[in-house]
């Protein structure tokens, strides 16, 4: 079986400090209780988040989407998004952090008195986790891109478990992943209920016809940071950007594919249910990675640390 787009084979993570609560632990040390609301039930919110420069990219965003999340499921992070920012950063200095780091922000809603649902058996504040981690996407992987394969596990309806919300109940996506692994693939390309191409299981997915950028409605897939920043640097530089409903008949024959996300930002997809989009990386992908660089770099230069 292939290694994990997520390698964490640096030797550094193996003594890094990890944020709970404010204390900061070795990663062996690092737990939190069985009664804790993540634990039991997936109740919770978080972010990934990328390091560069020595500045958090698109903080702000990731924190609005943060407290946004927390706020539609009625949970308290007992934190400002400026005091929750400078737990972030405490965290990298703790660590001499400052490049090559994607951090994993993790919010529950504490611990509960029993193994059970109804929130009004919290006990605690929210549980608030901080991971720092040394993780860079694989050498090559911007050019050569990845393998996808459509899985037969849908994105749900929002009257069920609205996929807009970036909680940790995740099952649905790692059947996902699971299938597209054992098809031999890297990521699970998802459907909507109504067949139309939603998302990826880690991912958000685009193509390109004819020199259109499209990609799906948002109606089934998280408000993706990324994915948001492509639209906006697309139309920026005035290529034709479109959230519309597209099916696999138009992936099998778009020109190109791509897909977004914090961590490897945008990448190159060559193939689709065995179906070879591009060989190589094409100009539209080149283009918009090339844009979105410069779009991170603004970001950070903007930056003031907390």
């Amino acid at each position: 079986m292939a290694q994990s787009l997520h390698d964490v084979s640096d030797q550094r993570n193996a003594s890094i400090l990890i944020n709970i609560n404010g204390d900061l632990k070795p990663r062996a040390e690092a737990m939190v209780s069985v009664f804790d609301s993540g634990f039991m039930l997936g109740d919770g919110v978080w972010e990934g988040l990328r390091v560069h420069g020595g500045r958090i990219a698109f903080l702000d965003r990731h924190l609005d989407r943060l407290f946004e999340g927390a706020k539609a499921i009625a949970l308290d992070i007992g934190l400002s998004p400026d005091a929750l920012a400078r737990r972030l950063y405490e965290t990298l200095d703790a660590n001499g952090m400052d490049e090559g780091v994607h951090i994993r922000l993790m919010v529950t809603r504490g611990l509960r008195s029993t193994p059970y649902q109804d929130p009004r058996v919290v006990v605690s504040g929210a549980t608030v986790v901080i991971v720092p981690e040394y993780k860079e996407p694989p050498a090559g992987i911007h050019e050569r891109g990845l393998k996808l394969f459509t899985v037969h596990v849908r994105r749900g309806d929002p009257a069920v478990q609205d996929p807009k919300l970036n909680s940790h109940s995740k099952l649905n996506c790692i059947t996902a992943c699971i299938q597209a692994i054992e098809a031999g693939a890297d990521e699970g390309l998802m459907l909507d209920p109504h067949g139309f191409v939603a998302t990826c299981n880690s991912t958000h997915f685009f193509i390109v016809r004819k020199g259109e950028v499209w990609t799906s409605s948002g109606k089934y897939c998280l408000g993706g940071i990324t994915r948001g920043l492509a639209l906006e640097v697309a139309g920026e530089a005035g290529i034709p950007a479109i959230e519309k409903d597209f099916s696999l008949t138009d992936v099998y024959g778009a020109d190109e594919a791509f897909v977004t996300g914090t961590f490897a930002g945008i990448v190159p997809v060559r193939s689709v249910d065995g179906r070879v989009l591009s060989e190589q990386r094409g100009p539209m992908v080149e283009r918009l990675q090339a844009l979105y660089r410069d779009r991170v770099e603004r970001d950070v230069a903007e930056q003031r640390r907390p």
